[in-house]
Formats: C-alpha cells, sequence, structure tokens
C-alpha cells in the first residue's frame, strides 16, 4: 500500500480482543510494507556492521604495506558507502509510508465506527477519550508499527555482527557476544516503571484535554456568569499535574537512555582493553583490534533500537487498548440483509414501545415532560437503539411503512429519516459547504434558510466575509460555528435539515434558542416548506404546536392523548401542565373556568 493509494477501499475488520493484538492485526495488514523496510534496513545496517571489518582490513594493509589490499578496502568502503546510503534513504521511505498508512487505517476504522453508532458513542466514551485516540493515540499507534521492521533488522544485524565477531577473532568475539545481549536487555527491568508514569502522563493529558473542550464549548455561557477565571484556575491547575506528570515520566525514560549510553561504552572500555593486552601479546593484529573496536563502537546505532520500541510499545499499548475499545463498541440491534438493498419502505412513523404514530405526510408534533425522554424518543425513532441493560430484552424496533428500520440497510434507513437533535453541531466550512448534503434537490437552499428565517444570520456572514464580495454562502464559518450565537446556529443546522428534505424529519426542540417572535415564523416555515412530507417535532411550545396538524402527549413513556393542540388543552390536564407550565394549583382554579380557556388566553397572547 503507497500513500498516493490511499484512502483504503476497506480498511478491514480488526481483532479488538486487546490492545496487542490490534496491534498483531495491525503489523499483518501492513505486512508487504514491513517486510520492504526489513529488508532495506538489513541493507543499511549491514552496511554499518561491515565497516569495521573494511576499516581492519584497510589499517592491516597499511601495517603490512600491502597496496593491493589497501584498494580493494577502497573499494568496499565506497561500496558501503552506496548500499548505506541507499538503505538509509528507502528505510526512511518506507517505515514513514507504513506509519502513514497504519495511521490512516486507524483513523478510517475510527471514522466508519463513528458514523456506525453515531450519537450512543459519546454515551459509551467520553469526548475527550474520542479526541484522544483519534488524534495522539493514532500517532503513537503509527510509531510502533513504523519501529517494527527497523527493530527487527537491528536485532538480525546485532546477530550478525557477533557471529562474525565469534569467527574472526573468538578471543574478542566472547566478550561481544556475551556483552551485546545484556546491554539489548538492560532496560527492560525499568521498563514497567516508565510505562505506568507514561499511563498517568496521559490519563493526565486526557483529563485536561476534555476540560479545555467543555471550557472553550461553553465559553458564552461562562461569559454570562463570570467563570471565565474559575475555569482558567482549573486548566491551569491541570496543566500543571501535566507537566509534573511529564517530567515524572521524562526522567524515567532519561534513566533508560542513560543506561544505553553508558552500559555500551563500558563494554567498549573492556574490549579495547582486553584487545589491547591480546595485541601486545601478539594473540592478534592492530587490525583486527580496529575491527572489533569498530564494531562495538556501531553496534550502538542499532541497540538504540532497542530502547526505541520499548518507548513505542510502551506508549502504543494502552494507546491500541483505547482503539480497540472504542472499535469494540456496537449497535444493540443491527441492519441485515443481502436482499434488502432495494427494499424502499414508506408510510406512517411508528414506534412501538411508546406507541407513538406520525401518519405519512402530516406534521406530527410530540410532546414529553421530560426533556431527556424526548431526546432517547428522538434517538428511537430515527433507528437510533437506545442503550439497555445488561441482560435487558431489546425493545422493538421502530416502523416506517409496517417495515422494521433495523431490517433495511443502514444507507437506506438514514436517507429515510433524519434526525436533527437539539444541539445539533455545525462543521467548519463556507455555509455553502455546510449546505451541501445528499439531498433529494426538491429543496433549494434559498428556500431552506427562508424557512428557517435565517436572514440576520446571513446578513452577519456577509458583513463578515471580506474576500468573498459580501457573499455570505461563500463566508467560512468557524468550527462548530463558534462564531454565532446558538439561536443562529440551531436555525442554521434546520435549514441543512430541510435542505436534506428526507421522507421523515424527526426534529428535536428545532426552536429552543430562539426569541418568541422568531418562534412563530421558523413555526410557519417549516410547516409550509414540509407540506405534504411526514415531519415530525418533539417540542413543548405552543408556538410550535398550534402549527401541528396533530399532537401526542407521552407520559410516562407512553403516548396516552391524541388530538389538534387546541383539543388537548381544552380536555387534557396533563398537556395543559406541560405546555403552559401551570402548576397544580393553578389547574384546579383554571378547571373552574372553561377548559382551556387560562392555556388559550397564553397561546393567544403569544402569538399576538
Amino acid at each position: 500500500m503507497q500513500i498516493r493509494d490511499l484512502p483504503y477501499a476497506d480498511p478491514g475488520v480488526p481483532d479488538v480482543r486487546s490492545g496487542t493484538r490490534f496491534l498483531v492485526w495491525l503489523g499483518l495488514r501492513q505486512l508487504g510494507g514491513q517486510v520492504k523496510s526489513l529488508l532495506w534496513g538489513l541493507l543499511h545496517y549491514l552496511g554499518i556492521a561491515g565497516l569495521p571489518f573494511v576499516i581492519g582490513l584497510a589499517v592491516q594493509a597499511v601495517v603490512d604495506r600491502d597496496g593491493g589490499r589497501l584498494a580493494l578496502a577502497g573499494v568496499l568502503l565506497l561500496a558501503l558507502g552506496v548500499a548505506i546510503a541507499a538503505g538509509d534513504v528507502m528505510l526512511h521511505r518506507t517505515a514513514v509510508t507504513n506509519w502513514i498508512t497504519a495511521a490512516a487505517r486507524v483513523q478510517q476504522l475510527l471514522a466508519r465506527k463513528t458514523a456506525e453508532l453515531g450519537s450512543v458513542l459519546t454515551r459509551r466514551v467520553a469526548a475527550g477519550e474520542v479526541v484522544a485516540v483519534s488524534t495522539g493515540d493514532v500517532e503513537k499507534i503509527g510509531w510502533f508499527v513504523e519501529a517494527l521492521s527497523r527493530f527487527a533488522a537491528s536485532a538480525a544485524v546485532l546477530v550478525a555482527i557477533c557471529a562474525g565477531l565469534l569467527l574472526h577473532q573468538p578471543a574478542l568475539g566472547v566478550v561481544v557476544a556475551v556483552g551485546v545481549p545484556v546491554l539489548a536487555l538492560a532496560v527492560l527491568p525499568l521498563l514497567p516503571r516508565a510505562t505506568r508514569r507514561a499511563d498517568a502522563q496521559r490519563e493526565k493529558a486526557g483529563r485536561a484535554t476534555e476540560l479545555a473542550s467543555d471550557t472553550v464549548a461553553g465559553l458564552r455561557v461562562l461569559r454570562g456568569i463570570g467563570g471565565e477565571e474559575l475555569f482558567l484556575g482549573r486548566y491551569r491547575a491541570a496543566s500543571q499535574e501535566v507537566r509534573r506528570a511529564a517530567v515524572h515520566s521524562a526522567r524515567m525514560w532519561a534513566l533508560i537512555s542513560a543506561v544505553q549510553v553508558v552500559l555500551p561504552g563500558l563494554l567498549l572500555i573492556a574490549v579495547v582493553v582486553h584487545g589491547a593486552r591480546l595485541a601486545l601479546d601478539g594473540r592478534i593484529t592492530v587490525g583486527e583490534l580496529v575491527t572489533v573496536y569498530g564494531a562495538v563502537a556501531l553496534a550502538h546505532h542499532p541497540l538504540r533500537t532497542f530502547e526505541e520500541i520499548a518507548m513505542a510499545y510502551s506508549f502504543s499499548r494502552p494507546s491500541a487498548k483505547r482503539a480497540a475499545r472504542v472499535l469494540a463498541l456496537t449497535r444493540t440491534s443491527t441492519t441485515t440483509a443481502a436482499g434488502d438493498g432495494e427494499r424502499r419502505a414508506t408510510g406512517d412513523l411508528y414506534d412501538p414501545l411508546t406507541g407513538v404514530r406520525a401518519p405519512a405526510g402530516l406534521f406530527t408534533a410530540v410532546v414529553c415532560g421530560d426533556p431527556d425522554a424526548a431526546g432517547r424518543l428522538a434517538d428511537r425513532l430515527g433507528g437510533h437503539p437506545v442503550e439497555q441493560p445488561a441482560g435487558g430484552r431489546a425493545h422493538a424496533s421502530v416502523l416506517l411503512g409496517g417495515v422494521p428500520l433495523d431490517e433495511l440497510p443502514l444507507e437506506t434507513a438514514r436517507t429515510a429519516v433524519l434526525v436533527q437533535d437539539k444541539d445539533p453541531v455545525l462543521l467548519s466550512g463556507t455555509l455553502r459547504e455546510l449546505l451541501d448534503v445528499p439531498a433529494s434537490g426538491a429543496v433549494r437552499a434559498e428556500d431552506a434558510l427562508a424557512a428557517a428565517r435565517c436572514e440576520d444570520v446571513l446578513d452577519a456572514l456577509a458583513q463578515a466575509s471580506v474576500d468573498t464580495g459580501g457573499d455570505p454562502m461563500r463566508t467560512r464559518i468557524t468550527e462548530r460555528g463558534r462564531s454565532l450565537s446558538g439561536g443562529q446556529r440551531q436555525r442554521l443546522a434546520l435549514a441543512r435539515s430541510l435542505v436534506a428534505d428526507p421522507e421523515v424529519l424527526v426534529l428535536d426542540e428545532p426552536t429552543s434558542a430562539v426569541d418568541a417572535h422568531t418562534e412563530a415564523r421558523v413555526a410557519a416555515g417549516i410547516a409550509g416548506l414540509r407540506a405534504g412530507a411526514t415531519t415530525v417535532v418533539l417540542a413543548s411550545s405552543p408556538l410550535l404546536l398550534d402549527r401541528a396538524d396533530r399532537v401526542v402527549l407521552v407520559h410516562g413513556g407512553q403516548a396516552v392523548a391524541v388530538g389538534t393542540h387546541r383539543e388537548l388543552l381544552a380536555r387534557e390536564p396533563r398537556y395543559r401542565a406541560v405546555v403552559t407550565r401551570e402548576t397544580d394549583g393553578e389547574l384546579a382554579v383554571g378547571a373552574v373556568r372553561e377548559p382551556g380557556t387560562v392555556a388559550l388566553e397564553a397561546l393567544e397572547g403569544e402569538s399576538a
């Protein structure tokens, strides 16, 4: 796999039983790249390992005044130089390719899982952890995959060096053959403690990231209540904890690095002292001493990869564990079906759990006293299964035209039913890009913006568009629309949903962040643009409810009353309690008057 071929057509099905198994699976998917990197690494490190032998040959040729051998040594040095250069360039190229392609595979797997789970993801995994997995953890996993082939090449070359020295000069080769494995394994006792410290640092960094994300998201509210300094102090304290943990971790890794420098130095001193005595005794030649010295000195380079692979594994294992935990999440229900690709459901939307029915082609409003219950109902109506307790029975799927959404292919179900959350997200980009969504083509962006009453948003974007000639459609919207007010973001998200023009549109509190005057105009715009299409709005605002063709009251998790807004005001006390916010005492007083008079007066006053 080459970088130019990314993204993968299919990133595969990962082994998520553990972090280590996930790393093994990822390495096997990169097997071709790993082999290439290994071969180039062998060329590079063998070229380095060959230098001491050639230099020793050259030194001995000078001592013996042998011009032929000196010339041969020169040619061999040139060949080794070319091999080292070519091996280094291609090793770097193939290793970085392994890094990038492995990271891209993990990112694709995470993106696919995010799209599959939808809003269920952040209910099971903290948002800060999702951010950490998709950014820093992906990089650390790629680092281990990249370092693996270089480590294998280094280990093979070290074995070759020890074997060569044993054959070339057994008296010194034994010292090297015993010392090199000791150097390679010397850091192993220090790794568990270093890993624990690194894990503690990552945990504190994740908390700080989550705190920063929450602070930025709620900055407008914090300014309103004067809480900026409070949260700034909390973030400073969290960042200082991260700094202390990082220093604590760095000390252990510095100790490991020191061990990797000191021990090879001690081995080199031992080889020189022992070799000098052997040379003085005439048991070895000067060239052989130079060869062994050079081999031990240059062995430090491949030995460094042992430290690197230890660090890479220590950092990547918890990262792979977190990634595997996210990738192991599944929905409580699955779509099936071979042969269902041509299946298309139309008709009424019905939830057998609550008894809520939205007739095809009508504007249905649903009133729930509990906002959380309304959010869960919106998820169910969109085919997003609600979490069940362990061992609990799975609820029956929502039906569209009598067909369970769970039995439709996921793409078909998403096209048929679109759910807009109460807190919709705007992605960064221009307004035209924001509204460029998969759609039926029946609704123009201009009509959707008009129906959502986005005139003030367009004016604000036009004034902010310095480089686009005042064209609001070409003005960039910042990340999550933070430059806009809550009401403006909500209306832009509504316009995006209206442009999509799904067969069934489910809106959860689409006007909760706007004033009453704007709310009445938005309600009229939704009713007008969606005329003849199935629309479900979960809300308790009289201005929205009065525009609905029918209203369903959900109480205690069940649909208990159906009718128009004014009919339910007149005959259903529980409905009046939710919609008009009347207390029990006020309801009792209102009952003495003509049923529904108080609530109707309130509605008419808002409409006026």
